[in-house]
């Protein structure tokens, strides 16, 4: 079912706003933030790509733009920079990102033409941005098992999912592991999220679907859109019950975008699973 019908070139990074109710995703390409507040739809306009974001408070997020974290009022729009990121590389951008259970943000970063290895991920904590893998060329898939135990990320070209073990501080601990080998699979690794009971949740680009997968690696199911590039899933609504996705027209021709005419909007599919809260991120 389309939850929004506004087209993203590349819509990434949903969020669930506990305290508002409220989803905000992003279109990246567009530099725009969108969302839909009681019934009505919403968007912002920012300067430079906007990619992901995390709450801080009702009204204030914490978003990842081309060259810095910045504090974001979705109220009044007032912005200040938290920290820079990456601001002396004009050919890089952030991409997927999340707070984690420990009140930080992981942003992954990629060259904005994705030339292999030029991008990073990064974890903000406590007024500290540190860079935790570089190398990278699609930054995704960064999400948060429900003890807090367990980071996943991926680099999309790689076909593989990966886990590392946290610390007591939330800070990787050894060394990245692969949790899902997915190299058989033409679809790309994209956006993920960790739902209550456990469940990787993965947008697959290409493949026009999410899927469930256990924490053994085990495939559980397929959730199937309306959109070949599903993007990023997120779990909302009353219960945290709903699966969001967004996707994208990016890589789409005019016969595959008129063969698709619901590409790029953003998606829903109610009583799907019970998803986390999303963290609260403490700046």
């Amino acid at each position: 079912m389309i939850y929004d019908n506004r087209p993203c070139e590349l819509g990434e990074g949903p969020l669930w706003h506990p305290m508002r109710g409220q989803l905000f995703w992003f279109d990246i390409l567009g530099q725009r933030m969108l969302s839909v507040e009681k019934g009505e739809q919403r968007q912002w306009r920012f300067p430079e790509m906007v990619s992901a974001a995390g709450w801080v408070d009702r009204d204030m997020l914490l978003i990842a733009g081309e060259r810095d974290l910045f504090l974001f009022d979705v109220e009044t729009e007032e912005t200040q920079t938290l920290i820079e990121l990456e601001s002396d590389n004009r050919m890089t951008r952030s991409n997927d990102g999340r707070a984690d259970p420990f009140g930080g943000f992981w942003i992954g970063t990629m060259g904005k033409k994705a030339k292999p290895g030029a991008g990073a991920i990064y974890r903000y904590y406590r007024g500290e941005l540190r860079q935790l893998y570089k190398g990278i060329t699609i930054s995704n898939a960064i999400c948060f098992t429900p003890d807090g135990k367990t980071a996943h990320f991926t680099d999309t070209v790689t076909h593989r999912v990966m886990r590392v073990v946290l610390d007591a501080e939330g800070w990787p601990k050894g060394e990245p592991e692969v949790f899902l080998d997915l190299t058989h699979d033409a679809s790309g690794p994209d956006g993920a999220v960790v739902d209550a009971s456990g469940l990787l949740w993965l947008a697959q680009w290409g493949a026009a679907r999410v899927s469930a997968f256990a924490p053994d690696g085990r495939l559980v199911r397929h959730v199937a859109f309306d959109a070949p590039h599903t993007s990023c899933p997120a779990f909302g609504g009353p219960g945290l019950t709903t699966l969001f996705c967004t996707s994208a027209l990016q890589g789409m021709d005019a016969a595959a975008r008129a063969a698709h005419p619901n590409a790029g909007m953003t998606f829903k599919a109610e009583g799907i699973a019970k998803g986390q809260m999303e963290h609260r991120i403490f700046p």
